[in-house]
Parts: structure tokens; C-alpha cells; sequence
């Protein structure tokens, strides 16, 4: 009897009907098609068989497995979440706090590695942002990275593609407004320099003196975000703006100190009291980018200048640029206007006579 109440089915009939199949675990019946009782316990047997197999592979599995980790069996997704804080550089810190805050993963911090499915991560994608995904792709690929997971719980082809909200770039007309409105020279300064250099909000706020090169007219810096080298050349008005700031240490002396999101408020606050709507600080970026493009500038230029190595990102950047490719005549007939040498010969002939052509010569 007592076996008999640990197995998940049981068999019961109503008056000499079919036999039914219950269900311990969720209280449903379901009919097992038969009035013959043999087949009736042979079918039930089969259910229970089927339930209980799994169950006992996966508690062996767990004994191999804890004793090559011991904290394989008790290890969560919280788990890895504190590890993605803890193995991050110290800028991706403060996001890696808030990611893994966001709600859609609370469905999700408690279950145990080891018991994860599938649907259990489609759950947490449908609950969840655009940012959900992003982070609950790189929390598997952490997980896989330790050791923790043997192979992925939802392949990298069955997440859902993330649809980013569409960013623009700011306008001439806008990034004027909001000068003119500007009342502290120090972010005067600083939007001048992200219109003039497309650079990162947080690259150009920790900019210093020594990565300007006066004697070549040249700003080199590396990105906070990846690393990737950038280096732009100072234009005239640049410079005006460059020079208005300390020759020494920071260029930015209070934005250096704050952080990255209350630098972004702050900007917000600024286009909002003007209505302007739709653009953030990154916004420079993209204007810049599609300014380049519109220009003309060389894709490679714009890489330097940008701090990327991938031409998708530059071209992601500049999608929606207006630049109006000239005809191939016009091309070929500008570069063959360029390759023309003018030579200015002397209207009186040479005085030395040795270069003078004889009068046979050019009468010939």
C-alpha cells in the first residue's frame, strides 16, 4: 500500500465503466480506454514506469555530478547572476546590478541549474524587455564559460531576435538650441565636443589633456566600452573649444565624477525644457556618423574616428544618411580633372644656347 501511494498513478473505475487512470500529483483523471482490468494495470504500470525512469537517472546523474562539484546540485541562476557582478569590469558593475534586477528573471533566480528547461527561459523571454534577452543570453554563455551547464538550455537560434527601439541622431538646429540655452561652460563644452567628435558620453567626459596632441593636432583615446582605439583630427573649432578647457589632468573636471546616468538625466532635462524629444546623448554619435556619410568621408576614416572595428557597427550608425552616389562619368571625369598637370613654360626662350633647339629643328 504503501508503494503503491508513492507511485504518481493509480487505478480506479466508475461503475464498470472504463478504468481511469489518477493522477496523485494533480488530482485530473484521464481514461485509459478499457474495461479489462489486466490491461488496465499493465497500462497503469507503464505510466508509472515512465515517470519514475527519469527520476532515477537523474538521481544517479546527481551523484556523479556532485562528486566532481559539490554545488552542482544546489547551484541557481542567482548564481550566475552574482557572478556575471563579480567577474565584470568595474563600469560593467553598476549595469550588471540593474540588469538583473529587472523582474522577468525572478521566475528564473531560484531554479536550480540542473532542473532547467527550455520553457522555463521562454517563460522569463515572453515576461521580459528587450534587455531581458540580451542579459539571459550572456547569463547561458557565463554559465557554459564556468562549467556550470554542460550545453545550452535554449539554443542561440531559438531566442527570440532582439528588436531594438529605433534611436536618430540629434540635429544642427537642436544640438544649437541647446548651446545657446547652456549656461555652465564645462557641459557647453562637453556637448561642443561630442557634436564635433561622435565620441562615447563616457570617453569623452573622462577625456584629459595628455591625449591631446597639439603638435600633430591630433585627440587619441581608447573606448571605455570595448577598448578599441580612436583618434580624430582637431579641427579649427575644435581646437577653440579644446583650449577653453583645463591644459592639465581632466578636460571635464565635475562630468569625470558623474555617473554615466545621471549625466544622461541631465541631458534629458535639458531637451526637455527646450521640447526636444527623441535624442539622447548617444544621439551625437549617430549624428556624427551620418554626417560622415552624407559627407562622403571614407567608411575606414570613420571607423578610426568612431573607435570600431567592424564595418556593420559604422553602417548600423549611418543607415538612414542621405548621400546621393554620383554617376560613374562624373566620377571618372572628376578623377581625370585631378590627374591633369598644368606646366607653366617660360614665354621667351632659354638664354643658355646649349638649350636652344636648332632653327633646322623646328623649321623641321
Amino acid at each position: 500500500m504503501a508503494n503503491e501511494m508513492k507511485r504518481r498513478y493509480r487505478l480506479f473505475r466508475r461503475n464498470k465503466a472504463n478504468y481511469f487512470a489518477f493522477d496523485n500529483h494533480s488530482g485530473n483523471s484521464k481514461s485509459l480506454h478499457t474495461r479489462d482490468r489486466h490491461h488496465a494495470e499493465r497500462l497503469i504500470h507503464a505510466l508509472n514506469e515512465a515517470e519514475s525512469e527519469p527520476l532515477v537517472r537523474r538521481q544517479v546523474g546527481l551523484i556523479y555530478l556532485s562528486a566532481a562539484d559539490p554545488e552542482a546540485a544546489k547551484r541557481t541562476w542567482q548564481s550566475v547572476m552574482d557572478a556575471a557582478v563579480e567577474f565584470s569590469s568595474e563600469k560593467s558593475k553598476a549595469r550588471w546590478k540593474t540588469a538583473i534586477k529587472d523582474k522577468a528573471f525572478d521566475s528564473l533566480r531560484r531554479r536550480l541549474l540542473v532542473d532547467s528547461r527550455s520553457e522555463d527561459f521562454l517563460r522569463t523571454l515572453t515576461s521580459g524587455t528587450v534587455s531581458t534577452n540580451v542579459h539571459l543570453r550572456r547569463l547561458q554563455n557565463l554559465a557554459l564559460d564556468l562549467g556550470w551547464i554542460f550545453e545550452p538550455i535554449l539554443k542561440k537560434r531559438l531566442f527570440p531576435k532582439p528588436s531594438f527601439k529605433k534611436k536618430r541622431a540629434i540635429t544642427l538646429d537642436e544640438h544649437r538650441r541647446i548651446i545657446e540655452r547652456e549656461k555652465n561652460l564645462e557641459r557647453l563644452d562637453y556637448y561642443e565636443v561630442l557634436w564635433f567628435t561622435g565620441g562615447g558620453q563616457s570617453d569623452i567626459a573622462q577625456l584629459e589633456a595628455g591625449q591631446i596632441n597639439w603638435t600633430q593636432r591630433v585627440l587619441t583615446y581608447r573606448r571605455l566600452k570595448n577598448g578599441q582605439p580612436a583618434q580624430i583630427q582637431i579641427s579649427e573649432t575644435l581646437a577653440t573649444v579644446l583650449k577653453r578647457r583645463p591644459a592639465t589632468g581632466p578636460l571635464f573636471p565635475y562630468l569625470t565624477t558623474v555617473r554615466e546616468i545621471d549625466r544622461a538625466n541631465e541631458f534629458r532635462q535639458r531637451c526637455k525644457g527646450l521640447k526636444i524629444s527623441g535624442v539622447t546623448l548617444h544621439s551625437y554619435r549617430y549624428s556624427w556618423a551620418q554626417r560622415a556619410k552624407a559627407a562622403g568621408y571614407p567608411q575606414r576614416y570613420a571607423q578610426q574616428a568612431l573607435g570600431h572595428s567592424s564595418k556593420a557597427v559604422t553602417e548600423a550608425y549611418a543607415a538612414d544618411a542621405q548621400f546621393v552616389l554620383p554617376s560613374l562619368e562624373e566620377f571618372e571625369l572628376r578623377n581625370n580633372q585631378a590627374k591633369v598637370i598644368v606646366v607653366d613654360f617660360p614665354k621667351e626662350a632659354p638664354s643658355d644656347p646649349a638649350l636652344q633647339a636648332p632653327q633646322s629643328q623646328i623649321a623641321s
